[in-house]
C-alpha cells in the first residue's frame, strides 16, 4: 500500500497541536518546501482552487516523500467524489458547510470502508493496486484507523448536532471556519464579534467534553500560540499569507 501512519491524526489523539497549509495550488514542489520546513499536513483546497483528483496524485506523491499528511478539502457532497480523492491516497478530507448529523453519515459512510463505512474498494493506488485476500484486509483495516474524517463547522445550527455526530465510528475531530461561520451568524466583517467568539469557544468546550479534537485557521506564530492556548489542536495556515509574510519577511522595510 502507498499510505502511510497518519502523523497529524497520531498527534490529535496524543492532545498535541498538530501545523498544516491549506493550498489552492496543485503544484508538488510547493507541498515539498511546506513539509521540509516542518508542516505535519497539507491541505488542497478543491473548494475553492480548481484542483481535481488527477491534479491531486502527484501532490499526495510529494507529500508522501517528506512524511506530511495529505489532505484536502473539497465542496461538493458527493461520495463518490470524495472516493477518487481518497482512492489516490488522502488521508483524510475536510468537508464545509455541513448542517447536520445525516450529512456528516454522508462522508463518514464515504471515507470509511465497512464495518465504519460503505467506501468501494477497487485496484486504486492508495492501496498499492491491491485489492484481494490478506493483504486487502491488512489495507482496508489499517485505512479506516489513518484516515480522517473533518466536518467543518460553518453554520452554528450544526452544534446542536454535535452529540449525535460524536457517536458516529470514524469522526474525531471538527474544524471550524471562522469567516464563513461569521458570515453565516449575520457578520459580514470578520469573526472578531464577540457573538462568533463565543461560538467558537462553545466548539472548543463541547469537543474537550467527547475528547474530540478542535482545529481552525491561523495567520501568524502569535494566532497560532492563542489559538492552541484556547484549546485548539488543529492549526491551519493559508499559503498564500504565508508565502506573503514571508516575502515582507525577506524585503527591507
Amino acid at each position: 500500500m502507498f499510505i502511510q501512519e497518519n502523523r497529524t491524526k497520531a498527534k490529535l489523539k496524543a492532545g498535541q497541536p498538530a501545523y498544516g497549509v491549506i493550498s489552492t495550488s496543485d503544484d508538488p514542489q510547493l507541498a515539498e518546501i511546506y513539509g521540509l520546513a516542518g508542516f505535519d499536513f497539507y491541505m488542497l483546497d478543491a473548494e475553492h482552487g480548481l484542483i481535481d483528483p488527477v491534479q491531486a496524485v502527484n501532490v499526495i506523491r510529494a507529500c508522501e516523500r517528506v512524511n506530511m499528511t495529505p489532505l484536502v478539502r473539497i465542496g461538493p457532497r458527493d461520495p463518490k467524489l470524495v472516493l477518487q480523492y481518497m482512492d489516490a491516497g488522502v488521508m483524510g478530507v475536510m468537508m464545509p458547510g455541513l448542517e447536520s448529523a445525516d450529512e456528516v453519515r454522508m462522508l463518514v459512510d464515504a471515507v470509511k470502508y465497512p464495518p465504519l463505512g460503505s467506501r468501494g474498494m477497487g485496484l486504486t493506488r492508495a492501496s498499492g493496486y491491491i485489492a484481494t485476500g490478506q493483504e486487502a484486509v491488512e489495507f482496508i483495516n489499517f485505512t479506516n484507523e489513518q484516515t480522517m474524517v473533518i466536518p467543518q463547522f460553518e453554520h452554528q445550527k450544526l452544534i446542536d448536532h454535535f452529540e449525535e455526530i460524536f457517536c458516529l465510528p470514524g469522526v474525531d475531530m471538527v474544524f471550524v471556519g471562522p469567516r464563513d461561520l461569521s458570515l453565516n451568524m449575520g457578520f459580514p466583517d470578520g469573526a472578531n464579534h464577540p457573538e462568533v467568539q463565543e461560538m467558537i469557544d462553545r466548539v472548543v468546550t463541547v469537543c474537550k467534553g467527547h475528547n474530540v479534537a478542535a482545529g481552525i485557521t491561523a495567520v501568524s506564530r502569535a494566532d497560532a500560540a492563542k489559538q492552541v492556548a484556547r484549546g485548539m489542536t488543529m492549526i491551519l495556515a493559508i499559503s498564500q499569507i504565508v508565502v506573503a509574510a514571508g516575502a515582507k519577511e525577506f524585503l527591507p522595510e
